[in-house]
C-alpha cells in the first residue's frame, strides 16, 4: 500500500467523517515519507495545522507497535545468524530520529541479544560516548560481546573521524576485558554502514 493511502487510513481513524487528503499531503510534504511522519517528534507534528491530539495518538501508536514488532524479532535471539532482522530493528528505531543516539546491543556467549540500551543522546551531529561506561555496563550484564549502533540524522552513514576514534577506544576497552566487539553500525535514512564490512574494525 502506498505511503499516501496508508497515512490516509490512519488519519481517517483519528478524524472520522472528514476529508483527510489535504492533511496527508501536508504531512508527507513536510516529513518526506510515511516512516518519517510516524517517527516525527510530537512537537514537530503539532506544528502542522490540522494535527491534534487524536492524530498524534494514532501516529505514535503505530510507531510503538512497529518498534515492538521489530524488537521481538531480535531480543533473546542469536542476532549474528539473522543480521537482516537486526538491521531492520535498528532502522525502525533510529533511522528517522532528529538527533544522534548511541545504542549498545549486549550479547551473551552464544551471541544471543540479552539487552539493548540507549547509552547516550546527542545533537544533530554529535553524541557523547564514554568507553569506560560501555565496558562497565557490559560487565554488569555479564555480556560477552557487543554491537555498537548509532544514527546519523543527516541520512549519510559515512563515519566521521570522531566515530572511528571512539570505536577504536571502545574496542581497546573490550579487548582489555576479554569482550568481543562484533561491529559498529551507523544507521542512515535508507542505508547503513558496518565498520566490520568496511574494514574499520
Amino acid at each position: 500500500m502506498p505511503d499516501y493511502e496508508l497515512l490516509e487510513l490512519l488519519l481517517f481513524r483519528a478524524i472520522p467523517r472528514q476529508d483527510v487528503k489535504p492533511l496527508a499531503h501536508k504531512l508527507l510534504e513536510k516529513f518526506g515519507d510515511f516512516n518519517a511522519v510516524v517517527s516525527a517528534p510530537t512537537p514537530r507534528l503539532a506544528e502542522v495545522k490540522g494535527v491534534g491530539d487524536a492524530v498524534i495518538f494514532e501516529l505514535k501508536l503505530v510507531e510503538a507497535a512497529a518498534h515492538r514488532l521489530a524488537r521481538a524479532r531480535v531480543m533473546h535471539r542469536r542476532v549474528l545468524s539473522d543480521w537482516q532482522s537486526l538491521l531492520d530493528y535498528c532502522h525502525t528505531t533510529m533511522a528517522h530520529r532528529d538527533t544522534e543516539q548511541f545504542r549498545v546491543l549486549f550479547l551473551d556467549t552464544k551471541n544471543t541479544l540479552i539487552a539493548d540500551e540507549a547509552q547516550a543522546q546527542g545533537t544533530v551531529n554529535h553524541v557523547p560516548v564514554y568507553p569506560r561506561e560501555v565496558a562497565k555496563r557490559a560487565l554488569e550484564l555479564n555480556a560477552s560481546a557487543l554491537i555498537l549502533v548509532h544514527n546519523h540524522p543527516s541520512g549519510d552513514p559515512t563515519p566521521s573521524e570522531a566515530d572511528i576514534a571512539m570505536t577504536q577506544q571502545i574496542n581497546l576497552a573490550c579487548q582489555a576485558l576479554c569482550l568481543t566487539l562484533h561491529d559498529h553500525i551507523i544507521i542512515g535514512k535508507s542505508q547503513e554502514l558496518s565498520f566490520r564490512s568496511e574494514g574499520l574494525l
